[in-house]
């Protein structure tokens, strides 16, 4: 072989070689994030910046760092980065339901709408109830009570459930409560106070059942 061509070989190996060490670096740094998440918010973030400058494609090192944001109340920074994330990983349903969480913390209800319905066209998503609940507020925010009903009425057929079960008969009775669906309303909301008994669901729930009675 050639000598140039044995340099060559010797730099790709080692190119090879360099950028699997960054990956790995970069997972490090996102798993030690991960375990401080809760415990320490601050070092979690710094883990997961680290993270993205040893790998800039790291998905789940943005979507934690939009979590963060979130959390924070940046969320035009959440929404960066969850944007980013989903330029990665273009059906990643986790990052398009959390898209919408923050799209409706700025008032931006129908943008949260199509990311809602863009997370639930993925079969595999592992959590549908989560984005079947949020549509249903954000579609009854927008005054499409038969669509917010529909949303809560899919929400509680996932099993197991991610959502409270109390919180989503509430909305749905709510829903059914503005549809002029009496009955229904107090079949959902006398369900509430069994499955959230002296709970702030059931409160809410009891206010509403005052109002069936008039």
């Amino acid at each position: 072989m050639p000598r140039w061509a044995l340099v060559g070989c010797l730099l790709c190996v080692m190119i090879g070689c360099t950028a699997e060490e960054k990956l790995k670096k970069a997972d490090g740094y996102y798993r030690e994030g991960v375990a401080n998440l809760d415990g320490n918010r601050q070092e979690a973030f710094v883990s997961f910046q680290k993270a993205l400058q040893e790998d800039p494609g790291h998905r789940d090192a943005h979507y934690y760092v939009g979590h963060i944001y979130a959390v924070q109340g940046k969320y035009q920074l959440a929404e960066e980065q969850f944007r980013t994330v989903l330029r990665i990983s273009p059906e990643y349903s986790e990052a398009h339901a959390y898209l919408g969480q923050v799209l409706t913390q700025q008032d931006r209800w129908q943008e949260a709408i199509r990311a809602y319905r863009r997370a639930l066209s993925n079969p595999l998503y592992a959590t549908p109830d989560v984005a079947w609940f949020n549509l249903g507020r954000a579609l009854a925010h927008e005054g499409d009570m038969n669509g917010a009903a529909q949303a809560f009425e899919d929400a509680l057929l996932v099993s197991p459930p991610n959502v409270p079960s109390g919180m989503v008969h509430l909305e749905l009775g709510r829903a059914y409560y503005r549809l002029g669906y009496d009955a229904k309303a107090r079949e959902m909301l006398t369900r509430v106070a069994e499955l959230d008994k002296d709970g702030p669901y059931a409160a809410e729930a009891e206010k509403l059942l005052e109002r069936l009675k008039h």
